[in-house]
């Protein structure tokens, strides 16, 4: 019979125990640390040397321990370990939410897979499975084993059950918080989800220019993923590479720089068809280059988020995140890795096209600029008028050098003409659809020359007040004239050298390569040969101009002309006047064709301008005491131009004892047809010499 007043001491402690487990498990919200405490209190009233709580799988067919506390003899089974509820002792506790005892807890843990195999050497005996439970479910069990064999006092059997009970209360209480908290955990990161793709979103409608768009897009996807390294690329197609755009390393040891890759027909496959990848260093060492690999590696990236910009009409360019931690990024990073890439990708698409629209808008407008221009100058290359030697030889020279890309070099005096003959050079090229920009050397101040040929930046110097392209880059597949060549200052001759022989430049105040195909023609009436003796004129940039010299004769070497050009000139300036002019008087045309022209055509043209401004009537009026004023061309003092050939005429028929035609005749000897010599002899009033007569 038992002591009544030990029986009272006890049922005090249990109740006391009780008391403190409540206590303990008000205050406690994690299962591991619930079950620690129950442990401690626990041990002190009841012998148990292992206690864990084993809960229910979803599927109900299984029993998975949630918490454990081993003591010596514990099983080496720990968290998560999993025992089917069929055909065992556990499972038998839960479906009849009766408490187990297991005499022989060795016999149980033999026919457990993974138990078997330390079932023999264990030192548990005897074993506990009291269901855990509340109202609304069943949780699963609580398992209590001991090295001791035999079953405990009723006393202390209740008072476990009783802890079974609370444990129960305590354990739905955690989970229900451990399931606030992980929604809450779900809510928050489904919030902070929508906001980088809000926050993307706004920086797509409101940003033009791509740049400041991708570092704006790097910038929150850092805040969000908390990666180590961003980078964004773009095809160039032109090149078939992947270029970098944007690198955002707020750590970088300045490793990284603009990075470029090659792309293979596989590689552009790849990007049509391949979904976000999450590369650790095994797939970097695979799949990147040395050029990019390297650098990477040099920053302490260890792991890649990687995925193409693509839109139906084929890959765009890719965006990577990396981290120096190898397992920082997680597989669910991949699926909005991919929403923010179909951002970007219709972002960028819509800025590639509205660059591409916008620079032929630009291209369209300079040229527009240009042929306005023109057409007030009224210059076309039917302008060209004469049918003399000279110039026909200039002729044929275009004829053969215009098919070609080859750059010509124009020289002769001013006022010749270059500028004409520059245009009939392009007009009869493959270039003649593109525009002809033109640009004269002398005309602009030496500093300002640079930024007229290669543009400038906005704010490269003092007055840049905007971006502004060079007459390379608006004669891109045209042709670029560059009249009086000579007049270039020495230090900008290597730029425009290099212009010439590479098609490449950069704009003042920009380190961006420009690459163009431009056809030049360039012109002077310096001699060159001379200015280079002098080192006024780099010796290869003269062998580059002189691929194809053109001398383009004075007018006082094209007297055959100057009819045809004062008759072409006449009838222009006569319409634009609206003049109705008939007539040139015959002495007038004489003196006109005389004159030495010192100014050449140009002094032609202005000369016949003045003359329809003074004419009244239907004869033009020509101001023949201005003309005199100017040295005349020709032989003796007093001979006029007839008189000069009527004596050549005769001086060659003498020689040649009267005779015409044939070998050693005049006309050979003057190198004029048979009948041309006639018709002048006829003109000029010669009559046959005797010594003719038997021809």
């Amino acid at each position: 019979m038992t002591d009544r007043p030990s029986q009272i001491q006890a049922t005090s402690v249990q109740f006391r125990t009780l008391l403190e487990l409540a206590a303990a498990f008000d205050k406690q919200t994690n299962v591991q640390t619930i079950l620690q405490s129950l442990h401690k209190l626990l041990s002190a009233i009841i012998h148990f040397d292992t206690i864990a709580i084993r809960l229910l799988t979803e599927d109900g067919k299984s029993l998975r321990i949630l918490a454990l506390v081993r003591g010596p003899a514990g099983p080496p089974a720990g968290l998560g370990a999993e025992i089917p509820c069929e055909g065992t002792e556990a499972g038998l506790a839960v479906y009849e939410q009766r408490t187990i005892y297991v005499p022989d807890i060795r016999k149980l843990m033999s026919k457990l897979p993974e138990a078997a195999s330390y079932a023999a050497a264990s030192e548990l005996r005897t074993g506990y499975f009291i269901p855990i439970s509340t109202p609304k479910r069943k949780l699963g069990v609580l398992a209590f084993t001991s090295r001791r064999e035999g079953e405990i006092d009723v006393e202390d059997l209740a008072l476990m059950e009783a802890v079974a009970s609370h444990v129960a209360i305590a354990l739905e209480s955690a989970m229900a918080s451990d399931a606030a908290e992980s929604y809450q955990r779900q809510l928050l990161a489904e919030r902070d989800r929508w906001k980088l793709l809000l926050e993307i979103n706004n920086q797509v409608i409101s940003c033009l220019d791509l740049k400041t768009l991708f570092r704006a897009c790097c910038a929150s996807i850092r805040n969000y993923f908390d990666n180590d390294f961003a980078g964004i690329w773009i095809i160039d197609r032109d090149h078939d590479r992947l270029q970098s755009t944007t690198m955002d390393f707020p750590g970088s040891h300045g490793v990284l720089d603009d990075l470029t890759m090659a792309l293979s027909a596989n590689d552009l496959q790849r990007m049509r068809t391949h979904q976000p990848e999450l590369w650790t260093r095994s797939e970097m060492l695979k799949f990147l280059p040395n050029v990019i690999l390297q650098p990477l590696e040099s920053e302490g990236i260890q792991a890649l988020l990687v995925t193409a910009l693509r839109t139906p009409n084929g890959p765009l360019g890719a965006i990577t995140l990396g981290s120096k931690r190898p397992d920082h990024f997680r597989h669910e990073d991949l699926d909005l890795l991919g929403q923010i890439a179909t951002q970007i990708s219709l972002a960028l698409d819509n800025a590639l096209a509205y660059e591409k629209l916008n620079a032929s808008r630009n291209q369209i407008e300079q040229e527009r600029l240009y042929l306005e221009t023109e057409i007030r100058d009224e210059y076309n290359f039917e302008n060209i008028v004469g049918k003399s030697s000279s110039l026909l030889k200039v002729l044929q020279q275009i004829q053969i050098v215009a098919p070609t890309d080859s750059t010509v070099l124009l020289h002769g005096e001013t006022g010749t003409g270059k500028e004409l003959i520059a245009r009939a050079i392009h007009s009869l090229s493959s270039r003649k659809n593109r525009t002809f920009v033109r640009l004269n050397c002398a005309a602009i101040p030496s500093g300002l020359v640079e930024s007229e040929l290669f543009g400038h930046e906005k704010g490269a110097f003092t007055g840049a007040l905007m971006q502004k392209k060079g007459r390379f880059e608006i004669a891109d597949q045209g042709t670029l004239f560059l009249d009086e060549i000579g007049d270039i200052t020495l230090d900008l001759q290597p730029k425009l050298l290099r212009a010439l022989q590479e098609q490449e430049f950069e704009r003042l105040g920009s380190s961006k390569t420009i690459h163009v195909d431009v056809r030049l023609i360039a012109a002077t009436h310096r001699d060159l040969g001379t200015m280079i003796r002098n080192n006024q004129f780099r010796e290869d940039l003269f062998y580059r101009l002189n691929v194809f010299p053109i001398e383009i004769p004075p007018l006082r070497d094209r007297r055959d002309d100057i009819p045809l050009l004062v008759n072409f000139f006449v009838s222009r300036l006569s319409r634009k006047m609206q003049k109705n002019i008939e007539s040139i008087p015959k002495d007038a045309m004489e003196c006109l064709t005389q004159a030495r022209w010192p100014g050449n055509i140009r002094e032609l043209e202005n000369f016949i301008e003045r003359a329809v401004i003074l004419t009244q009537g239907s004869e033009l009026k020509v101001p023949l005491k201005e003309l005199k004023k100017a040295p005349v061309a020709s032989a003796a003092a007093g001979s006029t131009f007839e008189e000069a050939e009527r004596q050549a005429i005769i001086e060659a028929l003498q020689a040649a004892s009267g005779k015409i035609s044939g070998q050693g005749g005049a006309a050979e000897r003057l190198g004029l047809k048979r009948t041309t010599l006639q018709n002048k002899m006829r003109k000029l009033g010669i009559a046959r010499l005797p010594a003719e007569a038997g021809i």
